[in-house]
């Protein structure tokens, strides 16, 4: 007797359907004991009624079943067990491992599908039901055939899978070889390049003395960037290229000699870079080794879980567990975020990603300590490798933007923000702000934050006629109201801002002049927008958004401002500060004093005005007639949608961005008249003005097919397959 279990997340929608489905399948047929259940769900909830809709209208009837929960008496008595998504699968490995051997993603046999997930149809209306019962259903003949056959089947239909993406482009190969392979590393790259690989060679090119390691880590990182799909060192040996190698998490390196082994290595073990030993390998040999391994697809299956055991060995002891073993839900939900930031378009103005360097010091020992006060005058005693740490990111930052002070302990831009109102302004004092529905922040007055509370605001924003900032009427009412300080700054207007005409205008009525650019600090300190740090008295930025840092606030103000500013940061407005943060943030600084920093800046605003033109062509309209900087403004009500809409269809569809306010908006501002789209985060990960042209017309076929389910599952599709190209940092 064959005991089938299928399960999905609730039992309310998928494994309902697939089980109504395979009933139907067998019902002629003997030896079939068939049930469904959840990973989290609770008894006795019924199928939804979408689900029950698209099986009546094949003639079939599930509105009798009931949920369950996946429990171990269940996954002990199925005989084989049919997942829907590879979430799923983890976490039957991670809470019933004995069942690991006998389960398996439906989609593995789909040999149509280019996808192992049957996407959760939970709220994307009937169409996207429809969907799902068809992928099912698809997978049924293959799952039948399986079940039937005497032997377990072999995977070959998720290696089939996987092999897609790639194998629609050319492949990408990195060469790397020291002074002992580096002839066998010449035999090979003729290859490649006759067979129309695209091959970067980063030596070496002579028979000088050279270090292995070098070459080994120059091949990995650039294959870890996204840079290269595969990576093949040379030395004498292979041994000292491969230990290297193998030094770099998600590095999978082989040390071959033949092709049958070389094709094992990459159906069993995933290997993406391939060891030749230039004393065993013949150079007639190398090239099938090398053609074995470029074109042998990974299996999956059962040799994906363990493939990704490899990433989390030596992380854990019996003392001190890793986050996986202590706290198996935090770590399933961390990992869920990490695949949907790999698999969706992210869009969000305000998000990046940011460098493993980056993350490996906020995730450092200095989370432990306090460290109350500032460099050298601290309340604590320990502190002089924080102070080291503190004073590094205080100098960067001033190597970065100028300035006469630097206080980096702001845990947020809002609490910058905070400190420098709190300085030099008592409450009722009058400020004059951008307005938030014209671009500005909540921090720049907004009546619902503290700024509006506390100080009486009048708000200047953007002209009508071009939907730029009308400083000619900012001055005019500068003049009327004599603000004691004017904020500039904003979190949604697209064109440069003139600070030296703000200076100016603050000048003329005797007011501060505050900064907040926390939006455009990356393009300031790649020098692609105005530096207001030598013209505001005080400037602030936040350190997550185009400078690629963690999430955190800074404060840059003239000398004289110093005393005030220091103490509204420490004891004013907060305690401790995070110095695991702020040495994540003193990483990120040194990284934007790069070169390629600046490189990166500039394909961040190349990327946002290719991104508009794109959106252009298919009609939006965009506000201001474009965008000087990282982000840009979609109006929509043209179009007769709005922000709410857009975005949880774009979001459906794997694109990621929020709903916004537009200039003299129409839409109630819990719907919005349009949408806020920005190019930091998928520069970060390397795409180009090509890419940006091709998310533009995805992120069309959503918006003009709004109530089309099954189109937006095809954008979905389309989308991972985007997103496959190009790697997460870190």
């Amino acid at each position: 007797m064959k005991h089938v279990l299928f399960v999905c997340t609730g039992n309310i929608c998928r494994s309902p359907m697939a089980e109504g489905l395979f009933r139907d399948a067998v019902k002629n047929l003997p030896g079939f004991e068939i049930s469904s259940a959840g990973v989290a769900t609770d008894y006795g909830q019924p199928p939804s009624t979408h689900a029950v809709e698209v099986l009546r209208t094949i003639g079939l009837d599930i509105s009798d079943q009931r949920s369950q929960p996946l429990t171990e008496e269940l996954a002990e008595k199925a005989t084989d067990i049919f997942v829907m998504t590879r979430g799923h699968l983890d976490a039957i490995c991670t809470y019933f491992p004995e069942a690991a051997e006998k389960t398996f993603l439906i989609r593995e046999f789909d040999t149509a599908g280019s996808d192992l997930d049957v996407p959760d149809p939970i709220g994307l209306g009937i169409g996207a039901y429809l969907e799902c019962r068809d992928t099912i259903q698809r997978s049924l003949p293959g799952l039948l055939r399986f079940l039937q056959s005497a032997s377990p089947m072999s995977t070959t239909q998720t290696a089939i899978a996987i092999a897609i993406a790639p194998t629609t482009r050319t492949l990408r190969i990195a060469l790397g070889a020291d002074h002992g392979g580096f002839e066998l590393k010449q035999t090979v790259h003729a290859h490649l390049t006759k067979k129309g690989y695209i091959v970067t060679d980063f030596g070496a090119f002579v028979a000088d003395s050279v270090d292995y390691p070098d070459y080994a880590e120059t091949v990995c990182l650039h294959l870890l960037a996204g840079e290269s799909d595969f990576g093949i060192l040379f030395c004498k040996s292979g041994i000292g290229m491969s230990i290297a190698a193998n030094r770099f998490p998600q590095i999978r390196a082989a040390l071959l000699d033949n092709a049958a082994e070389a094709a094992i290595t990459r159906q069993h073990n995933n290997a993406n870079v391939l060891c030749l030993a230039a004393n065993h390998v013949e150079p007639s040999a190398a090239p099938n080794i090398v053609e074995a391994f470029l074109t042998t697809a990974f299996e999956g299956g059962r040799h994906e879980r363990r493939v990704e055991k490899l990433d989390h060995l030596g992380t854990s002891n019996a003392s001190h567990p890793s986050l996986e073993v202590g706290d198996p839900e935090i770590f399933r939900a961390i990992e869920a975020e990490k695949r949907r930031q790999f698999e969706n378009i992210e869009l969000i103005a305000s998000e990046n990603f940011t460098s493993r360097a980056v993350m490996e010091a906020q995730g450092s020992c200095l989370t432990n300590k306090y460290a109350e006060g500032y460099p050298g005058r601290r309340w604590y005693g320990g502190c002089e490798h924080v102070d080291v740490v503190e004073q590094l990111a205080i100098d960067r930052t001033k190597q970065l933007f100028g300035g006469d002070h630097v206080n980096v302990q702001p845990h947020s831009g809002s609490q910058a923000n905070t400190a420098v109102y709190f300085s030099v302004l008592q409450p009722g004092d009058h400020i004059l702000t951008m307005d938030l529905a014209h671009g500005g922040h909540l921090t720049h007055g907004h009546k619902a934050n503290f700024s509006g509370r506390f100080y009486t605001v009048t708000h200047y924003g953007v002209s009508q006629k071009d939907e730029r900032i009308d400083y000619d009427h900012l001055a005019a009412v500068a003049h009327e109201v004599k603000p004691k300080m004017i904020t500039a700054g904003a979190s949604a207007y697209p064109r440069i801002i003139d600070f030296q005409r703000m200076r100016e205008i603050a000048d003329s009525v005797g007011a501060y002049l505050f900064v907040d650019m926390a939006h455009i600090a990356g393009l300031v300190a790649a020098g692609l927008h105005p530096n207001p740090v030598p013209l505001a008295d005080f400037v602030t930025t936040t350190t997550h958004k185009s400078l690629r840092g963690p999430r955190g606030g800074l404060i840059i103000c003239k000398a004289k401002y110093a005393k005030g500013i220091d103490g509204q940061v420490f004891p004013g407005i907060q305690g401790g500060p995070l110095e695991h943060v702020i040495a994540a943030k003193a990483v990120c600084f040194l990284e934007a004093l790069q070169p390629s920093f600046k490189a990166y800046a500039q394909q961040v605003v190349n990327n946002a005005k290719a991104l508009a033109a794109g959106l252009t062509k298919h009609g939006y309209r965009i506000v201001s007639g474009g965008t000087d900087n990282h982000l840009m403004l979609v109006d929509l009500r043209p179009k007769g949608l709005n922000g709410k809409i857009a975005s949880d269809a774009l979001d459906h569809a794997g694109i990621t961005v929020n709903k916004n306010g537009i200039p003299f908006d129409t839409e109630p501002i819990s719907k919005g008249g349009g949408i806020r789209v920005g190019t930091p985060a998928v520069t970060t990960r390397g795409m180009k003005e090509e890419e940006m042209m091709e998310i533009a017309d995805l992120m069309h076929r959503v918006l003009a097919n709004i109530e089309n389910a099954a189109e937006h599952a095809k954008v979905r599709a389309e989308v991972r397959a985007l997103t496959s190209r190009f790697a997460l940092p870190g």
